[in-house]
């Protein structure tokens, strides 16, 4: 028994030297895991590949449209965009030297060469030219805007684009009138005609926030031959939020600041016959020193019901001639009865008070007048329309 215990852990050891033994054949000689060694492939250095933008020997281009380089396996270097009088176009070349783009407008009716140089991945230049004239157009179209650069404004005023000529590409119109505003706003475009499109916000514009608008149609084309003339750009601030409600049956106008009450003025509306349309306006112009002439709307000043009479203080809030103004002839009846020919009628006092409160895009809202409902056509009113309505005229 003693023999065989002694046996059984002498074949246990010689066991344990097997496995020390085999184990160690696992390992590197340094006891060192083994290296990995790489097969990724590195890419083979290429020349550079340039394409230009025109392309070369290309006609009718918009003078509007940016010139480009830009190159593939390499970076971009020297570019020179020249006229035929030899003026250089200035350009800039991209931050990662992908390419080079042009930074001013090109002429209208000109030809121009363009040279471009690259450095491909193999170290070794490479150089193109391109050849190429714009577009001379039938006609060039100029555009405005009802904005003065710098000027602040009312929550409602809706952003009005006219030209000077028919417009029968309206989508690069639009592509090319731009609206920001700070902070963001959400906005759609609807057009009145061939020559008139208007931006309007969905919702009344915040107080404070910054408008830019960049009607940039130079050198763009706008369908039917027709090109954009110059390009203009304006900047704006949004205001106090200034409403003004008049009510027919009450004969008073509320006005709010900042949606506090801050004055009741009594008026006088339409008459009969002549019932004041009811609905939002927007401010279009503040006039002092204006002369109203029946005329205007069909009716001599001569004639029965005619009339030319001048106003010291008056704001327009309509194309068909409604205007809140002064009217010291109607102080009697202002606060009690409707005797206008249609017009919001104030004493001088309050109508200066009003004037020189509000501004260009404030609201003034009618009701309980009795007459028809406002043409959202009509002037800048746009709030007549809700927003589904005014997206789906849009379209």
């Amino acid at each position: 028994m003693r023999g065989s215990t002694g046996m059984t852990v002498r074949l246990l050891v010689a066991a344990g030297v097997i496995g020390l033994t085999v184990a160690g054949c696992s390992s590197s000689p340094s006891g060192e895991p083994p290296r990995e060694t790489s097969s990724a492939v590195q890419p083979a250095p290429k020349p550079a590949v340039l394409t230009l933008s025109p392309a070369k020997d290309a006609k009718d281009v918009a003078p509007g449209e940016p010139v480009s380089v830009s190159v593939a396996d390499g970076k971009v270097g020297d570019v020179q965009l020249t006229g035929a009088d030899g003026k250089v176009v200035a350009g800039k070349a991209r931050p990662d030297g992908s390419g080079w783009d042009s930074a001013e407008p090109l002429g209208y009716n000109k030809t121009y060469k363009l040279t471009a140089t690259a450095v491909g991945s193999d170290g070794k230049p490479v150089t193109a030219e391109s050849s190429f004239s714009t577009v001379k157009p039938a006609r060039q179209l100029g555009v405005s805007v009802n904005l003065v650069d710098g000027e602040t404004v009312g929550v409602g005023l809706p952003l009005v684009f006219t030209f000077t000529g028919n417009v029968t590409d309206k989508a690069a119109a639009e592509k090319a009138l731009k609206v920001t505003a700070e902070p963001a706003t959400e906005g759609a475009f609807r057009w009145s005609g061939d020559k008139q499109v208007t931006w309007r916000p969905k919702e009344y514009w915040k107080s404070g926030t910054k408008i830019k608008v960049d009607a940039a149609v130079y050198g763009k084309p706008l369908g039917g031959g027709s090109y954009g003339r110059e390009d203009k750009s304006f900047r704006a601030t949004v205001g106090d939020k200034l409403v003004a409600v008049a009510d027919g049956g009450t004969h008073q106008m509320t006005v709010t600041v900042n949606d506090k009450e801050v004055r009741t003025l009594p008026t006088s509306m339409g008459k009969p016959g002549h019932n004041t349309p009811q609905g939002t306006y927007t401010v279009m112009s503040e006039h002092t020193g204006y002369t109203m002439d029946s005329g205007t709307y069909g009716v001599p000043a001569d004639s029965p019901g005619g009339y030319r009479t001048f106003i010291q203080y008056a704001v327009r809030l309509s194309y068909s001639g409604i205007f809140y103004h002064s009217a010291p002839w109607s102080v009697r009846q202002q606060g009690h009865s409707n005797v206008s020919h249609g017009c919001l009628n104030l004493s001088t006092e309050n109508a200066k008070w009003l004037m020189d409160t509000s501004k260009k895009g404030d609201i003034v809202v009618v009701q309980n007048s009795g007459g028809p409902k406002l043409e959202p056509t009509d002037g800048w009113s746009v709030w007549q329309l809700s927003w589904d309505e005014w997206r789906t005229a849009a379209n």
